[in-house]
């Protein structure tokens, strides 16, 4: 059984999707003010790896827990389910965009 991973196309699939995720999430006024500090050609690498990982296409990851990663926003700046809702749009949106089978779309979501 391949992984999802290499189901959406591997490396330059994650890629792409990261990249155009990234421009929509930067651009969507609910939720960009939680990167206006964040060095972001950083953060597209580090959540390469991230996915990476999480659809099969890696054995580790060394990041940290989502819930830990999160915490600070969400007791520092309200991060809260709506915001969540708003990452998960932009990237259905992005799979969509980029011609993702509608079944992988839903295993990625």
């Amino acid at each position: 059984m391949t992984t999802l991973y290499e189901r959406l196309g591997g490396a330059p699939a994650i890629d792409a999707a990261v990249d155009r995720f990234y421009d929509k999430v930067l651009a969507d006024a609910r939720i960009a003010h939680f990167f206006a500090d964040t060095d972001m050609a950083r953060q597209r690498q580090h959540q390469k790896a991230f996915l990476t990982y999480a659809f099969g296409g890696a054995t580790a990851y060394d990041g940290r827990a989502m819930r830990e990663a999160h915490r600070p926003l969400v007791e520092g700046q309200g991060l809260d389910d709506a915001h969540f809702d708003a990452v998960v749009e932009a990237l259905a949106a992005t799979l969509v965009e980029l011609g993702v089978a509608s079944a992988l779309i839903g295993e990625v979501m």
